[in-house]
């Protein structure tokens, strides 16, 4: 049973390269355990929760970065820069 979610979680680790890792070991671990408590689908539930877990932090940060653009913009043309929500 945990052996399963652990070898889901390492099999989706090494799938991916260290760049495209980003968010890849939380999700396999969040979607390993989720997986195995829905009808034993540790392995399945790793890979998608590894997927799901780099589309996520991908987004996270296009999201920070465009604010910082646009804090940087606002400071350069003397204005109040936004604040960042988190």
């Amino acid at each position: 049973m945990i052996r399963k979610i652990v070898l889901g979680c390492a099999a989706a680790a090494f799938m991916t390269s260290q760049a495209g890792a980003v968010g890849c070991l939380s999700g396999a671990v969040v979607g390993g355990v989720a997986g195995h408590m829905a009808h034993h689908h540790a392995l399945a539930g790793a890979a998608v929760g590894c997927i799901v877990g780099h589309e996520v932090a991908v987004h996270n940060k296009k999201k920070k970065a465009a604010a910082r653009r646009a804090a940087a913009a606002a400071a350069a043309q003397g204005q109040m820069a936004p604040a960042m929500a988190h």
